[in-house]
């Protein structure tokens, strides 16, 4: 972004009323809220088990179902909406509220102008501020008197927003009204009056049609001035390139699309090189980490770049993921590292799979607090560049932990990270799969171990090798021997130092899928019953469904592992003791059995666990000396890998790894 060479003031727009683009009647929540506000009494209610009470009440939840839904046909365009005669409707909504509270904390912004523009006689537009427990205070109003176009203007300052809290503006009609507009500026010095520009850093791995809806998204006439280069990594075999709706994408981009061609190399892989390409462009204001199975609302990019335009600092601008198979629903408000575990989670006193169609912004007290994050997830991140070039590139992780690691370096330099109300895309979701026992495992535990070398303040990682020992022996237990072995191939992996992070990067992908075939439980099959029946000597009493108390989950935990030394059923060698559902298979149940055939969680195949005591002391042996050589040498490996983390995430570090491709003309 060019400064001006003026001096004073400029006004800017921070933020439009919008529709949605494709009138789907799941998403009218987050946008427009026809119902009543109701809230819990107790106004202490804002999040975790207590917040899980005012979700729970059923007088709550029925009186928030109430009201008249809105109609397709009311959605006139992009920003105008129609209001029957006595209707009443309220922008309270995920996308057309005003996350006051953010731009109060990360922004030079103190006061805004909220501009309403109705077309019709008797319509009042009421202003509304919320506080941080989610109790709202009515601000202004105004009625239009003109059956032709009037235009309602309302100065708002951002003083009292310090904890949390939204503006938003509710109209009602007297008569059949249209909401032509809304638009909420601020007064800006003049050298932050233009907007910056972003490239698209977009990786793609055999999802063409994914990827071509995507581009044409991108496409949108009002995101153009914004955009400078869409660099696609193109990782896969199935090219987007070919897709049917490529050339409509590429025409619709106006000679913004740059396709690079390069080999697997994950998702840092992907991003490190869209990071490494905008940087050398440098012509560019921000880079943008977007995931290619994405559906984009392009006015939450817009609002990225002018949230970051007018920050107090060089801050990272994440948006929200909702799911793409139930759009109304938030996967998370916000993602923070917890310090002792060294595990990603959302805030304690927030929830995860919120339903905006069931409780919207006005009716849960828990969305008014501001929740300050740690990172923000590459499905959509906004990264400065001048954050790139003082912090480098991506960590060369393949997938998991690059963008956490990323938050947690820039934060170490000065560069926070906010997940930003209003910025938004529709993700396919991940919590349907159990990513933790297949071969993404492998970079779950060697990614999280090399995080926490580099970013944890506590001595040997605080309580992480602990919970790494347990969730080890818990795979054990559970005849999971696949997983098993790919975690202790991570740990061995990380002694190897951080020099040959990037040497692995194109290969131990398939090293680690063709090691894991080898196990049992990783030999997928897609139809159960082409496995041999289920035989038992003895049948047991135990339900399958039961759960176990606490006490009795310690007490399995802690004769599991003996247990797993006896000799197995004969029987259980050729034929499977049971068959366990996805959702019940926790090891405390399978721990109990010397074969069973086990579901996946996305549905589509299953595996037969059989239970081995020889690999099982085997595996056990090379747990306790692993941990306990990380123990000893937890010291001296953090500051092998944070001594390197400049150097394997330089632009140098990483030319070297792209060089085959840009060799080879691939790209």
């Amino acid at each position: 972004m060019t400064a001006p060479t003026t001096t004073g003031t400029a006004t800017r727009l921070l933020q439009r009323q919008i529709l949605p683009l494709d009138r789907d009647f799941e998403v009218f929540a987050l946008y427009v809220d026809p119902h009543e506000a109701v809230l819990d009494e107790d106004k202490y209610v804002v999040g975790g088990e207590r917040a899980a009470k005012e979700l729970n009440n059923t007088a709550v939840r029925q009186a928030v179902g109430d009201g008249e839904q809105i109609r397709a046909e009311q959605i006139l365009d992009r920003t105008r909406l129609r209001l029957d005669a006595g209707q009443r409707l309220s922008f309270g909504s995920y996308f057309n509220a005003f996350p006051a509270s953010y731009w109060r904390k990360w922004t030079i912004v103190d006061e805004v102008t909220l501009t309403v523009t109705v077309e019709g006689a008797g319509a009042t537009v009421i202003v509304n501020k919320s506080l941080a427990n989610g109790n709202s205070q009515r601000v202004d109003s105004a009625v239009s008197t003109d059956a032709g176009v009037n235009t309602m203007t309302f100065a708002l300052p951002l003083k009292p927003f310090i904890d949390g809290g939204w503006y938003w503006y509710d109209v009602v009609a007297s008569d059949s009204s249209v909401v032509v507009s809304a638009e909420w500026s601020a007064e800006v010095p003049a050298d932050r009056a233009q907007h910056g520009t972003v490239d698209m850093a977009i990786t793609t791995m055999n999802r063409p049609d994914f990827c071509a809806k995507l581009l044409q998204q991108l496409g949108e006439p009002e995101l153009a001035p914004y955009l400078d280069t869409v660099f696609v990594m193109e990782q896969g075999t199935q090219k987007v390139a070919d897709d049917a709706g490529f050339a409509d994408a590429e025409k619709a981009l106006e000679g913004k699309l740059r396709i690079i061609e390069q080999g697997n190399l994950g998702g840092s892989g992907g991003y490190a090189r869209g990071q490494l390409e905008s940087l050398r462009k440098g012509t560019a204001t921000y880079a943008l980490m977007m995931d290619d199975d994405v559906v984009c609302e392009p006015e939450g990019i817009i609002r990225q770049v002018t949230f970051g335009d007018l920050a107090k600092r060089p801050t990272i601008v994440g948006g929200h993921m909702f799911s793409l198979y139930a759009r109304s629903r938030l996967h998370s408000f916000g993602e923070v590292v917890h310090a002792w575990r060294f595990w990603w989670r959302t805030p304690e006193d927030a929830f995860v799979q919120w339903d905006f169609n069931t409780r919207n912004i006005r009716s849960a007290r828990w969305l008014h607090k501001r929740q300050d994050v740690d990172f923000n997830g590459w499905f959509s991140c906004l990264i400065p560049r001048v954050v790139i070039d003082e912090i480098g590139l991506s960590l060369p992780l393949f997938i998991k932990w690059d963008d956490a690691e990323y938050g947690l370096r820039a934060k170490a330099h000065g560069f926070p990270s906010v997940t930003f109300p209003g910025a938004a895309v529709w993700h396919v979701p991940w919590t349907d799969k159990n990513d933790a026992v297949d071969w993404q495992s492998y970079f779950h535990l060697r990614n999280r171990l090399i995080a926490a070398l580099l970013h944890s303040a506590y001595p040997r990682g605080g309580r992480l090798l602990r919970e790494s020992l347990n969730n080890q022996i818990a795979h054990l237990v559970a005849m999971q021997y696949s997983t098993a072995e790919l975690r202790l191939q991570a740990m061995e992996d990380i002694l190897k130092g951080p020099e040959a992070l990037h040497e692995m990067l194109p290969t131990r992908l398939g090293e680690i899928n063709a090691l894991r075939k080898q196990y049992s439980d990783a030999q997928l099959v897609a139809e159960p019953d082409d496995l041999p029946p289920v035989r038992v000597e003895k049948p047991t009493k135990k339900d399958l469904t039961d759960v176990p108390s606490r006490k009795a989950q310690i007490i399995s935990a802690g004769l599991a592992p003996i247990r797993q030394l006896r000799k197995p059923r004969a029987l259980s060698q050729t034929n499977p003791e049971v068959v366990v559902p996805a959702l019940d298979a926790k090891w405390y149940r399978l721990a109990s059995y010397d074969s069973a055939v086990v579901s996946m969680n996305d549905g589509t195949a299953a595996a037969l666990y059989r239970r081995d005591p020889q690999l099982y002391k085997a595996m056990l042996k090379r747990t306790a000396e692993l941990h306990t050589r990380f123990l000893k040498e937890w010291p001296e490996l953090s500051k092998r890998y944070r001594d390197a983390l400049g150097q394997i995430t330089s632009p140098a570090a990483w030319e070297e790894t792209f060089k085959p491709w840009k060799e080879s003309g691939d790209e």
